[in-house]
Formats: C-alpha cells, sequence, structure tokens
C-alpha cells in the first residue's frame, strides 16, 4: 500500500509539469555591448596615426624582429602563470566530468565480516551459554537519478561555462605575458640607445676638452674653460650606471618571464642598441571587434552564465529528487555463506523532498538570483573597462606623438645652434662658455627625443595590451 502511494505521488508530480526549471540563458541582458558608442570607431584615434583594419592575432610580428620573436615564442612554451592558468583549465575540466557523471547509472558494493559475542544476552537469559558467531554481509546495488526538474542539466551547463570562462582566463593570461615580453624587450633596446646616446656625447665632449685644453697650453683659452668641459664630461659619464642597470633589469625581467632564472638572461638583450620600431601604422579596428576579442570580457560572459544556471540548480530544490534503483545482498553465518534464506533484494523508487522546509531552497535560489545580478553587472564592468582602457591609451599615445614633434624640432635647432657656436669658438669670434652651453642644450635634447621614444614605445605596447590581442594564434590546453 505504502509503494503503490509513493508511486502514485511520483506520477501526479510527473503528470503536473516536470521540466528544466530556472532561466535559460541568452546572453547578457544589457544594452551595453550592443550601443554604438561601444561598437563604433574609437574616438581618441581619430587624429593618430592608426588604422581601422583588423588587429592581427600575432601583432609582435609588426616590429620584425628576429629576437622578440624567439622571446615571445620561450615565453608561451614555459612561462609559469601561463602554467598556472593551464592547470586551472585542468581543474575545471575535472570538476565538469564529475558533474557529469552524476546523470550516469551509479554503482555500489558494500561487504565486510562481523563477530558477535552475544555476552548481554547470556546475563538477561542465565543457563546454557550462547556460543560467539561470526557473520558477514555483502550488498551490490545500482540507481539512477531521474533529472526530471533539470537540476543535473542546468548543473552540467553551470561547470561547462565555469570551464570556458577558465580557458579565457588562459587567453587574457597569454595576452599580458605577450605584452610584458614585447615591453621588457622594448625597455632594454630603448636603454641601450640612450646608452649609445650618452657614449656619442661623451666622445664629443671629451674631443672638446682636448681642444680647451690644447687652446689653454698655446696661451688662447683659460683654466676655468677645461675645467668646465671635463665637469660636463663626467656629469654626462654619470648618467650611464643608471643607463646599464635599466638595461640589466629589463633583461632579467625577460629571463624570468621566460621561464628561466634572471642570472640566465638571453646576452643579445644585452646588445640591442636601439628599439625595433613598427613597419606601419597600428591597426586596432573598432569597438565591436575589440569586444568580441577581449579574453576579460568572454570569461566575464561565460561567468555570467554559470551564474544564471545556478538559479535552475537552486530551484530545483523545491522539487522532489527521484532516483530508481536496485540492490541485491546476502547476510549470514561465514560457516554457511550464501545459504538460500540469506538474500535480500529490493528495487523501486527513492524519492526525497525537503519538505516543508522550502524557505531554506527559496534563500538558495534568492543568493543565486542576486549572483546573477552581480555577474551581470561584473560584465558591464569588463566592457567599460575594455572601451576606457584602449581610448586611455591611444589618447596617451597621440599626446606623446605630438610631444615628440616638439621634441625632435628643437633637437634639429639645438643641434644646429651648437654647431654654429662651435664652429664660431674655434674661429675666436666666440667665448667658450657660449659654445659649452649650446653643445649642453644639444645634449639635454637628444636625451629628451631618446626619453620620449621610450615612453612612445611603451604606449604602443599598452595599445596592443588593451586591444587584447595574441592568444588566437595557439589554443589553450
Amino acid at each position: 500500500m505504502i509503494r503503490n502511494g509513493i508511486v502514485a505521488g511520483a506520477a501526479a508530480l510527473l503528470l503536473a509539469g516536470c521540466g528544466t526549471v530556472g532561466p535559460d540563458y541568452h546572453g547578457p541582458a544589457s544594452a551595453l555591448p550592443k550601443s554604438s558608442k561601444a561598437t563604433g570607431a574609437f574616438v581618441s584615434a581619430e587624429h593618430v596615426p592608426v588604422t581601422d583594419a583588423p588587429l592581427p592575432p600575432d601583432w609582435w610580428r609588426l616590429y620584425q624582429d628576429a629576437t622578440l620573436d624567439r622571446l615571445i615564442s620561450e615565453a608561451l612554451a614555459a612561462n609559469s602563470d601561463l602554467r598556472v592558468a593551464a592547470a586551472n583549465i585542468r581543474r575545471a575540466e575535472a570538476a565538469h566530468l564529475g558533474i557529469e557523471d552524476e546523470r550516469r547509472v551509479q554503482t555500489s558494493v558494500q561487504g565486510g565480516p562481523a563477530y558477535i559475542k552475544p555476552s548481554a544476552i547470556e546475563e538477561v537469559m542465565p543457563g546454557e551459554p550462547i556460543p560467539n558467531v561470526s557473520i558477514y554481509s555483502a550488498t551490490a546495488g545500482i540507481s539512477y537519478q531521474v533529472d526530471l526538474f533539470g537540476q543535473i542539466e542546468r548543473a552540467i551547463a553551470a561547470s561547462s561555462a565555469e570551464t570556458e570562462a577558465a580557458r579565457a582566463a588562459y587567453d587574457a593570461t597569454r595576452v599580458t605575458i605577450v605584452a610584458d615580453v614585447t615591453r621588457a624587450y622594448l625597455d632594454a633596446c630603448s636603454a641601450g640607445r640612450e646608452i649609445a646616446i650618452a657614449e656619442r656625447s661623451i666622445e664629443l665632449q671629451r674631443r672638446s676638452t682636448e681642444l680647451t685644453e690644447r687652446l689653454v697650453r698655446g696661451g688662447r683659452g683659460s683654466s676655468l674653460d677645461a675645467t668646465r668641459s671635463r665637469a660636463q664630461e663626467k656629469q654626462i659619464l654619470a648618467t650611464l650606471p643608471a643607463l646599464a642597470g635599466r638595461r640589466r633589469i629589463a633583461a632579467f625581467r625577460l629571463a624570468v618571464l621566460t621561464g628561466k632564472p634572471p642570472a640566465d638572461f638571453a646576452p643579445e638583450v644585452d646588445r640591442c642598441a636601439a628599439e625595433p620600431r613598427l613597419s606601419r601604422p597600428i591597426p586596432v579596428g573598432d569597438g565591436a571587434a575589440l569586444l568580441k576579442r577581449r579574453p576579460d570580457i568572454r570569461a566575464a560572459e561565460r561567468r555570467l552564465a554559470a551564474a544564471v544556471m545556478r538559479i535552475g540548480v537552486a530551484t530545483a530544490d523545491l522539487y522532489p529528487h527521484i532516483s530508481f534503483g536496485a540492490s541485491a545482498g546476502s547476510v549470514g553465518f561465514l560457516e554457511n555463506p550464501l545459504s538460500a534464506d540469506s538474500f535480500k533484494f529490493s528495487i523501486g523508487p527513492l524519492i526525497s523532498w525537503e519538505f516543508p522546509n522550502r524557505d531554506r531552497a527559496r534563500a538558495r535560489i534568492a543568493g543565486a538570483e542576486a549572483e546573477s545580478d552581480a555577474a551581470l553587472a561584473r560584465f558591464d564592468g569588463a566592457v567599460l573597462t575594455a572601451l576606457d582602457e584602449t581610448e586611455r591609451a591611444l589618447s596617451i599615445y597621440g599626446h606623446d606623438l605630438e610631444e615628440r614633434a616638439a621634441t625632435l624640432a628643437a633637437r634639429d635647432e639645438a643641434a644646429r645652434a651648437a654647431a654654429d657656436a662651435d664652429r664660431l669658438f674655434r674661429a675666436g669670434r666666440t667665448g667658450f662658455l657660449t659654445a659649452l652651453d649650446a653643445q649642453r642644450t644639444a645634449i639635454a635634447a637628444d636625451q629628451q627625443l631618446a626619453a620620449i621614444d621610450t615612453r612612445i614605445a611603451r604606449d604602443q605596447v599598452a595599445i596592443f595590451l588593451a586591444l587584447g590581442g595574441g592568444w588566437e594564434a595557439t589554443n589553450a590546453p
């Protein structure tokens, strides 16, 4: 009678309209990624030498530098952060397999011996002693959970979305690693270029000192002029240790990024005397391509999908969980195992329902809905961050290019002034202090131009990083 009632109840629930509960996911419920302001051309690109061509997957090859290509290949093969991100993918995949297993038939086997000493019975029923006995028990069973309300299906979908988010996180790490390697390499080469400029300035100043000392010995100059020239030479010489240190730090950084100890840095990095230049204007595409390409946006969207699916997982707890199964076992004395009267069998549905405590299930649903709202907000935040980073990087790049143009013009004027002052000094038509000041101004202008070129090289890497390219060429593990 009881079993018939359980079956009737299960049938009534089936007829009441079972199915997958909770909301379906159809993409972010936000108009932000579809706005023309978000998907159109970048505002800051209007007066910057860039193109709307698509960003190539291997954008670093635009520099046409074999050493940079090799360093990036080594980093993508051995970087420790990428190895962590790959391990996170494997962990997510393992968790997904565990959840998928819940929709398969489950099996169980239990068994073991026991030794019984009936001492308590002897005290209650004195007389003939009851012997100690050894018994055994063994049970095997199978069960299958009927996913009437889609709880397992929703859990699998959420887990799948989390795995895809882990893959997007790997891609985002790859983007960062590529940009870090490029930035460190350009820093090392820029420092090498500034060292070369300083060394040329030192050599020029040394020749000026030698000329001044000859004039002093010939009675045409003062010892003060020679002292000033030597002081200028030493001032320039004092800038070399800092530049060499900057280049060495960049080399150490490159070694670590490629999975090596800092001491095992690439020797050719120390020999780089000029940063590579882009072969053509930066291809930036538009906002729509940016939002599709950025891995952090993809990761946020996949986490949003997982959060929506978990609402269905929580909602299914309002309904009964039904499992069908069967088991067979044997319990008896060890001296007479598997006798005819030791077997037992069972078959039928098992229904579990947290009733009447439905408030707990509704609280879990409310928590899942709140997490879904938070995930949507994080998705919108990722979209806004991507657009903001790109616009700012382009704007800074444009301003630095304008500053470079002015600095270049000033450097050219200072170089001409220094050449004129030196010619007049040699002809005896002006004093040495005038020539020295002109030369100091020209050297400072050279150094300022080199410094702004270093900034521009970093600006270019910042643009590539904001655009989110560099993960497409190689699939995540």
